[in-house]
């Protein structure tokens, strides 16, 4: 490909949004940058939000009476979703909403700022998606790739919008983008490397079924053809089931399953594994990350990578990686040794267990609940009992982890549960519980809409309240 020609798909998309008639569903991060795109292609622009025009950003709020855009604000905001040409949608606003089904059976291109990356992008792109280690599996990418010397794209969930910057964008370049089943729901594009970390039930308050769910995951590889990759979670039975639907090249990571091919994590090494045959490549111990689960994100990203880098650039990576915030982050060490983590990101239980098995005691204090999505957490149970002295519950799930958690409680184990109304409540009894060497590990197992605007907001909450109250 000539560089001349490398942004022709970007000219022609430009060129067909002159004087059309487009709705931006939802003003939060993803779509904000599109307004002023749009309106310098003289878009006729109306701006859709739940919120009332009040409740917006004053960015937004600036914007609005600046250009004059018509807008729907409120509740009822998409009554007004009628006649459009093309419609950019929020992730929040999913594409089975009848408003947009029937503005899509009428002739509109229902689309997200994330989709046209992916179609207009003029490089390599790879997409990461799952129910858990996205971000860890994502930035390891991404960090891989800088370290190799490639100029780094980095959106969907984490980094910034991109769609705005695609113009920058050179062939040799890469796109590494985090992908939500809500951003992957209708996309008609595909990744050109994708990766599945695992797939367990999430988001059933707002997907209609765990089945829904599972078809939005999958389409991350769905338009791949025989020249792309996917790799796998080998001992998920969701993903593993999903190679014999791959167009392209499929690739395994295993910790539990002795595959015959792919990399496994077994003993404390990741190993190559060619029809049968183990070969070693890295030590976790070298890792500063620990826990399973980031073994296997580990494993995720060099599959990712590998064909793009020297192996230098994956084992300084990986021994230097210090993590991402709100991940079992170490946030301080307070009096007796008791040690604080930070695992806000875990919204369900799945994620949770993964983060109390990245410790090798059973002196942890856990403080968990929050926002349920109608998630099953009878799994969860034995997990804490298993590794857990004290349990600190809040939030709308706190009786499930209750119940969870006195199903699997022998009569002969001794373990503590207190329920508190606050965040700050339950930091301060953790601090009158704890006893030398203790671990306090912050992991709600629960999303966090009950009380904070995310997880990011409710982590930096709590880490705030510990620095503030434990000496």
């Amino acid at each position: 490909m000539e560089q001349k020609d490398i942004n022709r798909k970007l000219d022609e998309f430009n060129r067909y949004l002159i004087g059309k008639k487009v709705a931006i569903i939802g003003l939060g991060v993803s779509n904000l940058p599109l307004i002023d795109y749009l309106y310098n292609l003289r878009c006729e622009i109306t701006l859709f939000d739940n919120k009332e025009l009040k409740d917006l950003s004053p960015e937004v709020r600036e914007k609005v009476l600046e250009h004059n855009f018509e807008f729907s604000f409120g509740v009822n905001s998409l009554d007004r979703l009628k006649g459009f040409d093309i419609i950019f949608r929020s992730p929040s606003c999913l594409p089975t909403r009848k408003e947009l089904v029937d503005e899509a059976k009428r002739g509109a291109i229902i689309t997200t700022e994330i989709e046209m990356v992916i179609e207009l992008a003029p490089c390599m792109v790879i997409g990461v998606t799952g129910s858990d280690g996205k971000t860890t599996t994502t930035t390891l990418i991404s960090e891989i790739l800088k370290e190799e010397g490639y100029n780094v794209f980095l959106g969907g969930n984490i980094g910034i919008p991109l769609f705005t910057r695609i113009a920058e964008m050179k062939r040799d370049d890469v796109v590494v983008l985090e992908l939500s089943s809500f951003q992957l729901m209708n996309m008609k594009i595909s990744p050109n490397i994708s990766v599945i970390t695992n797939i367990t039930p999430n988001h059933l308050d707002i997907h209609k079924d765990f089945e829904e769910y599972i078809d939005a995951k999958k389409t991350i590889f769905k338009y791949q053809t025989e020249k792309d990759k996917l790799i796998l979670n080998y001992d998920n039975d969701i993903t593993r089931s999903f190679a014999k639907e791959a167009k392209g090249k499929v690739e395994f990571f295993a910790s539990k399953t002795k595959i015959k091919n792919g990399l496994l994590v077994d003993n404390g090494k990741i190993k190559e594994c060619k029809s049968g045959l183990r070969y070693h490549l890295f030590d976790t111990e070298d890792m500063i990350i620990k826990g399973n689960h980031n073994y296997e994100d580990a494993c995720a990203a060099i599959l990712a990578t590998r064909d793009l880098v020297k192996k230098e650039s994956i084992d300084k990576v990986l021994k230097t990686f210090r993590g991402v915030e709100h991940r079992i982050e170490f946030v301080k060490v307070s009096k007796n040794n008791v040690k604080w983590y930070n695992d806000s990101v875990s919204s369900s239980p799945t994620r949770t267990i993964a983060g109390l098995n990245a410790f090798t005691r059973r002196n942890i204090i856990l403080i968990a609940g929050g926002y349920d999505k109608n998630l099953d957490y009878s799994p969860i149970g034995k997990p804490i009992v298993d590794n857990c002295k004290a349990v600190i519950l809040l939030g709308q799930t706190s009786d499930k982890i209750e119940k969870a958690i006195n199903d699997n409680l022998k009569s002969s184990r001794k373990l503590e549960i207190y329920k508190c109304s606050s965040l700050e409540e339950t930091v301060l009894k953790a601090n009158e519980i704890a006893a030398k060497d203790d671990i306090v590990l912050f992991s709600p197992a629960s999303a966090s809409f009950d009380m904070f605007k995310n997880f990011a907001e409710r982590g930096m909450k709590f880490k705030e309240l510990v620095r503030k109250y434990i000496k």
